[in-house]
Formats: structure tokens, sequence, C-alpha cells
């Protein structure tokens, strides 16, 4: 049973990789499209009904491309649809967050000090909560909002403020950032599967059955195109953030994302303005150096975290317990508290860690006893931990911990 644990993280990591390969194309076909649809010009001798066209080289090649608004007088034989580069992105992203945040849940999601909810409560609110901001979403694009895009991304700002601030009145800090990325994803997802494509789809019908297709359905599909492209640099952002405490450790980690949203307006705006070829707007190069700025500020202030006698007091879960009465976890604690509690606790001590790698904390009874199969896989099984073996743990100390592990596992099983 303990070998478990290695073929869920290598499934882990599959998945990750399936879902960084998706998100590359998408985020590629998205800002391809979005400078494409800048770029395009008037020219002479275009056919009936086009927009605009372009000229690009690439590859030791010429492309000629046009636009039609609405569409050409004739359906070519071959049409290529740009929409599971989208799907398999939030499929896969979905099954990531199954795997790491549900099955994860004690370690990295319900932080009990904010909540003290139950496995089960916390994934049930994980997964209701990505689908609340689609529905408010589309209902503001529905109105009359629709025609006032400026107001509505301020609105869609406001609801992904909240979000974030209410996740993190729950989840650990690294969930909380996660999980608004996973909510603006959806967002994104949901635009193309529920809107852009079936718009297309009933032009392209329309087309076939020779009815003159409605402008209005391209106009509809482009604003959530456009919502999309402002949206993809910041979900980029809190999706990397896992990795910086810095970013999702403090208090104010829903603030940092606020800014971080309004750094992808500014990021974006440059480079469509560029490609529309409409000037040179440097001034979002400052502005967003000073949102930057912002974000290393708030990121100084203190974590939220409950002294160490509290944490102690929090009764363990029943997969706590198991490790915790494991034999061999006396020694295993000694080893952990010596060799990594220096970085992993609540005020590092270690010369230049300001915040536990990962938000993962190893101080007491209860925070290794929760983190165990963390400990087993990044300093028992493999030497990823300590980093560079900078505390010295000995190799008769790692076969302590996989022993440990593996004990508590098969006395489980038994």
């Amino acid at each position: 049973m303990f070998e478990l644990a290695i073929i869920w993280d290598w499934i882990a990591f599959a998945v990750r990789w399936v879902h960084v390969i998706t998100a590359i194309a998408w985020i590629g076909s998205s800002f391809y499209f979005i400078a494409l649809d800048l770029g395009l010009r008037r020219a002479e001798g275009m056919p009936a009904g086009a927009h605009g066209e372009e000229w690009q080289v690439h590859g030791g090649g010429f492309y000629h491309i046009q636009k039609y608004l609405v569409a050409p007088e004739r359906m070519p034989d071959h049409l290529t649809w740009f929409k599971w580069e989208s799907y398999a992105t939030w499929l896969s992203g979905a099954a990531l967050l199954m795997i790491v945040y549900w099955v994860g849940a004690e370690l990295f999601l319900i932080d009990r000090a904010k909540a003290d909810l139950t496995v089960w409560q916390g994934i049930l609110i994980s997964a209701a909560s990505l689908s609340i901001g689609w529905l408010v979403y589309d209902r503001l694009c529905k109105s009359s909002l629709g025609d006032r895009p400026t107001v509505l991304m301020l609105l869609l700002f406001v609801l992904l403020m909240v979000m974030g601030w209410g996740y993190n009145q729950i989840f650990t800090g690294r969930a909380t950032m996660l999980h608004l990325g996973a909510f603006t994803a959806t967002i994104m997802t949901a635009n193309v599967f529920f809107i852009i494509m079936p718009n297309q789809e009933i032009v392209v019908k329309d087309l076939q059955e020779g009815r003159t297709p409605d402008p209005k359905y391209g106009k509809i599909a482009k604003l959530r195109s456009t919502h999309n492209n402002y949206l993809t640099l910041p979900v980029l952002f809190l999706m990397l953030s896992n990795h910086y405490p810095l970013a999702f450790g403090t208090d104010n980690n829903w603030l940092i994302a606020g800014l971080v949203f309004l750094m992808g307006v500014t990021i974006r705006h440059y480079f469509n303005t560029l490609h529309a070829r409409k000037g040179n707007p440097t001034w979002t190069w400052f502005a967003t150096a000073i949102l930057f700025i912002l974000v290393m500020w708030l990121s100084t202030a203190p974590m939220y975290q409950e002294p160490d006698e509290s944490a102690e007091a929090l009764e363990m879960t029943p997969r706590q317990t198991m490790f915790a009465s494991a034999e061999g976890f006396e020694d295993a604690a000694n080893i952990v508290k010596g060799r990594c509690s220096m970085c992993h606790a609540r005020e590092p001590f270690y010369e230049g860690i300001h915040r536990p790698p990962k938000g993962i904390l190893l101080e007491n009874d209860h925070d290794i006893a929760t983190a165990a199969r963390q400990i087993y896989l990044q300093s028992g099984l493999t030497h990823a931990m300590p980093p560079a073996n900078v505390t010295f743990m000995a190799p008769e100390e790692r076969v302590q911990l996989v022993r440990w592990y593996r004990d508590a596992i098969a006395d489980h099983a038994g």
C-alpha cells in the first residue's frame, strides 16, 4: 500500500505536465489571434466581406491571412476550430486540483486555524465555488452592461476580489491563490464552451443553410474573447504562486492577487496597443512596476498563523492520528524537528528564509503527522529535502523516516 504514495505522486506529475502543455497551446493561440486581430489592415483587392488582412513570415514561409467579420460567401471544405486547447486545459487543471488539493486536503486545502472544516466540507466548498463566478459573470455580460465593457470589467474585478477574500477566510494561503486562479480559469473556459463556440457554430450553420448570419454573434464572442485575453496573465501568476510563500503565505494574499489582476491589464494593454499600431504606451511599464512594488510590500505583512500551542491543541484527524501513533513516530518527529523545522516554522530562523517553503509547517507533532506523505517522499525516498542536504540529514535518518511511514500504512491496512 505504501507504494501508492509513489504512484500517486507520479500521476500528479503527469497530469501537471499535461496541464502545462495544453495551457501553452491555449494561451499561445489566444495571444496570437488577439495580436493578429489588432494588426489587421484594409487593403485594395480584398474579397467581398473581408474585414482586413495581414501578411506574416514564419519558418521560412509567408502567410497571407484575411478576416471576415461574419463569414465568407462560400464555406471552405476544411475549417479549423480552436477549442480543444481550452477544454483540455480546464479538464487537466480540474484533475490536478482534485489530486493535490482534494486528496491532500488536510495538508494543502484546509486551514483549521481559520475554519474547522472536515475534508468533505472543504472539498464541497472548493467544487461549488468554482461555478459561482461563471454564473454571476455571465448574467452581467447578458445584461445592459454588455454594452459598457469598462464597467463590466470593473465589476468582474470586484467579484474576483470578493472571492479571493472569501477563500482566504477558510482555506490555506496556497489554496486561496490556486482556487482564485481556477475560479478565473473556469470563467475563461466557460466563455469558450458556452458562448464563443456556440455563436460561431450558429454563424456556420446559417451560412451552410443559405441564411445571412447575424453580426451580433461575432460581437458577443469578441467581447468574451477580449476578457479572456486580459485574464490570462493573472491566472498564470496564481497558478505559479504555490511555489512562492511570499505570494500566498500572508494575510494580504487576496490583495496581492488583486494587484496582479491590475498588472495583467496594464501588461496586456501595452501589447494590445502595440499590436494595433496605436502608439507605444510606455506609461504602462511604470504602472506595472509600481503595482509590483506594492505586491512586494504587501508580502512583508506577518503570516496568518496560530501560536504553536494552539496548533498542538487542534484535534487530530483519523489520518493524522494514524501517523502520530505509529511505531517510530517519536524518532521520526525528532529527526524532522532537528533537520527541517528551522525553515518549516511559523517564524523560520534559518538565514535567508522568511516564510516556510510552500507553506508547509514542521514544528510540532501535529504538523509532522499532517505532512507525513511529503516527508516520506521528499526526505525519505528522495534527497529533495533538505535542499543540498544543508542540515546534514544522515542516510540512516532517511531510512527511519521511510520505516515510520511504511509501518503506519501497513498497520492501517492490516
